[in-house]
């Protein structure tokens, strides 16, 4: 039998062992499910081509540019892969139960290994292993339990820097690790709060660190790693309107910095500070979206940065000497992730994926313009060209931007090809997590599962508080305006009472994380307007949520939600807390977590279960004792979408 972790609260251990070991409950391995039927047979082999797509991210080139470091899923989990030319074969070089996750290698060919992050079980504690190229084996570098950033190489490559909660499991310290001792991390500086190395200068002294504070407030750094000292690049006069950064990378002569941020404008821009003068000249002025990613070449003569163009990324370089900005023509839309320079700098590797293709990795030889595709992962032996590829919409919502002029909510549809069978399509409402993240387009196997096989028509809605529109509209949602973003899922519910395609009668809301919140929410706010919601772990009572959250992210949270210290808060918090209004649900809801989640505890699942069955529903529920924030493990993951399709099944054709 599992033990009830310990949370931080002793009624909540209390809670969760009185709830965990219901005597409804069925275990199948690490899975545990509570008023789920059987499935149909049928349903599982329909949904199997779909499971077994695929995607491929490019971690990094291997130093002597002999190829390239990918991250691929074969078995149950994501492991590393090495591809050594256009189209060939994925050598796989990590054999994990558990996913791995940002590996790179040493600038100096003379350390053969990559260093990469592991965790257990989804708790996001991770590790970081030194994986030997010569003899396959993996040693561990870090302690074990704390909590480890992704690390960032000096220019030498004989060092690298990562942050650690090791010194009280909250704040990020920064530590340093030399290749000479890599089990031997030595603290650079006490820090509080979330800090992350960004860049090491070109004489590998200096580091120019982010701090974050939330979405909208973070500031730079240049940190001495000789002294400690640490320096604010960019300080905000008094009474300044806070900057979000989001990138930064130092030049060749160390004068200048390069740097995103949305200083004194509504998207992020990339820019170039003069550390001489202090000032700083905008290099995307004319681009009225906000530069999502920057890397820069290891010589520091070219830099590459994406744009999000409405949920859809647009891919430019841009030569330092010069000052010429160049877009890449000819890429299909869809998300861009992961560029990185050959360590000659001729070359730009990334990560593509579109509606239709999953994730792969393409090469852009930079004196040509040639792009090549290095992988292409499988879609499950399915036609491609038959996956649907979704329309950009906007809806009108509540507020008023201008008199008479009503706000825009921007969204994502997938509209099936085929005719309904029942003369409009069922449609399920997809709200993404953060809630500062963004739905974008991207190729999302269960939903082209849910356009092409089952008929139904699936909207991301890009509700108010979501990335990628402006900072203004970022904030919409902040504290007390939180169940704004609620009203706008009500305003999509009356768009789509205006589409003759669309079926109002049968609207299910489905979400995960912030998401999972929202989908709770939305069955307090429009259970008779909805046929069920499915909240994948999910918040239902925010005041719990923040006293039983990781330490390390509570701050954050904070920032973003409310202090729930504060009585006022705390009131508003708990007044629209979904656990506070449960009663008001009485649809069908579906619910899925996992046990090791340090982010939404199970906790805040366990006493939504409980709390809906006061109320006489009885909701299909999941837990997965060996994931975390998410189902990250295949057979896992295929368990719960099979569960979520015969849920959708059930609301929408059997009645």
């Amino acid at each position: 039998m599992q033990k009830c972790r310990l949370l931080l609260v002793s009624w909540a251990g209390l809670f969760c062992a009185a709830f965990l070991w219901s005597a409804e409950r069925v275990t199948q391995g690490k899975l545990v499910t509570e008023n789920i039927p059987p499935l149909a047979p049928g349903l599982v082999e329909r949904t199997h081509q779909y499971q077994n797509t695929r995607s491929a991210r490019l971690q990094a080139w291997f130093p002597e540019g002999n190829g390239v470091l990918i991250s691929t899923r074969f078995g149950s989990s994501v492991q590393l892969h090495h591809v050594a030319r256009p189209g060939g074969d994925r050598r796989q070089l990590t054999f994990y139960n558990e996913p791995v996750s940002s590996a790179s290698f040493s600038p100096d060919p003379a350390h053969a290994g990559i260093l990469f992050r592991r965790d257990v079980g989804g708790s996001e504690f991770f590790q970081l292993y030194w994986f030997d190229l010569k003899s396959g084996k993996s040693t561990l570098l870090s302690d074990g339990k704390s909590r480890n950033g992704s690390a960032a190489w000096s220019n030498q490559g004989d060092r690298f820097v990562h942050t650690s909660t090791r010194r009280n499991g909250k704040d990020n310290d920064l530590y340093l690790v030399s290749m000479q001792a890599p089990t031997t991390a030595k603290k650079v500086v006490d820090l509080s709060g979330a800090w992350s190395p960004l860049d090491w200068s070109p004489d590998d002294r200096e580091l120019v660190m982010l701090q974050r504070v939330s979405a909208n407030e973070s500031y730079l750094h240049r940190l001495d790693l000789e002294t400690g000292k640490i320096t604010p690049i960019n300080p905000l006069a008094a009474g300044s309107e806070t900057v979000a950064y989001q990138g930064a990378a130092w030049s060749a002569d160390k004068k200048r910095l390069f740097l995103v941020s949305d200083e004194n404008a509504e998207f992020q821009q990339l820019r170039e500070l003069d550390f001489t003068t202090g000032q700083q000249k905008i290099l995307t002025e004319d681009i009225a979206w906000d530069v999502e990613s920057l890397t820069i070449s290891r010589d520091r003569s070219r830099l590459a940065f994406s744009v999000n163009d409405n949920g859809r990324s647009r891919l430019y370089l841009y030569d330092i000497a010069s000052g010429k900005r160049t877009a890449v023509p000819n890429l299909p839309l869809g998300g861009i992730y992961g560029m990185e320079f050959s360590p000659d700098g001729r070359r730009l590797g990334f990560s593509l994926t579109t509606s239709q293709t999953p994730g792969d990795v393409y090469v852009m030889t930079l004196a040509t313009g040639v792009i090549e595709r290095w992988t292409e992962s499988e879609v499950g032996g399915l036609d491609s060209a038959t996956f649907t590829i979704p329309s950009l919409i906007a809806y009108p919502t509540f507020d008023e931007v201008s008199p008479g002029k009503k706000r825009q909510i921007p969204a994502i549809y997938y509209r099936p090809s085929q005719p309904a069978t029942a003369g409009k399509y069922p449609v399920v409402i997809n709200i993404h997590g953060g809630p500062e993240s963004q739905s974008t387009i991207t190729f999302v196997p269960t939903t082209q599962f849910l356009v092409n096989e089952l008929g139904v028509a699936v909207i991301f809605p890009n509700v108010r508080g979501s990335s990628g529109y402006g900072k203004s509209y970022l904030k919409l949602d902040n504290g007390m305006k939180r169940e704004d973003s609620v009203k706008d899922i009500g305003a999509l519910l009356d768009w789509i009472e205006t589409q003759p395609e669309l079926d109002s009668k049968r609207v299910v809301v489905a979400g995960g994380s912030y998401g999972g919140y929202m989908v709770l929410a939305s069955m307090t706010h429009y259970n008779d307007r909805l046929a069920g919601g499915i909240d994948n772990v999910g918040i239902s009572n925010f005041v719990t949520f923040l006293t039983n959250t990781q330490d390390y992210r509570r701050d954050l949270r904070r920032v973003e939600y409310g202090d729930e210290r504060d009585p006022e808060m705390r009131a508003f918090l708990e007044r629209i807390s979904p656990l506070t209004n449960v009663k008001a649900i009485t649809k069908p809801m579906f619910i899925a977590q996992g046990y090791n989640d340090p982010r939404v505890p199970v906790t805040e699942a366990e006493q939504m279960v409980a709390a809906l069955k006061a109320n006489g529903v009885k909701p299909w529920y999941m837990l997965a004792m060996d994931e975390g924030h998410g189902f990250a493990k295949k057979e896992n993951a295929n368990a719960y979408q099979n569960a979520v399709m015969a849920f959708l099944e059930q609301q929408f054709f059997e009645k």
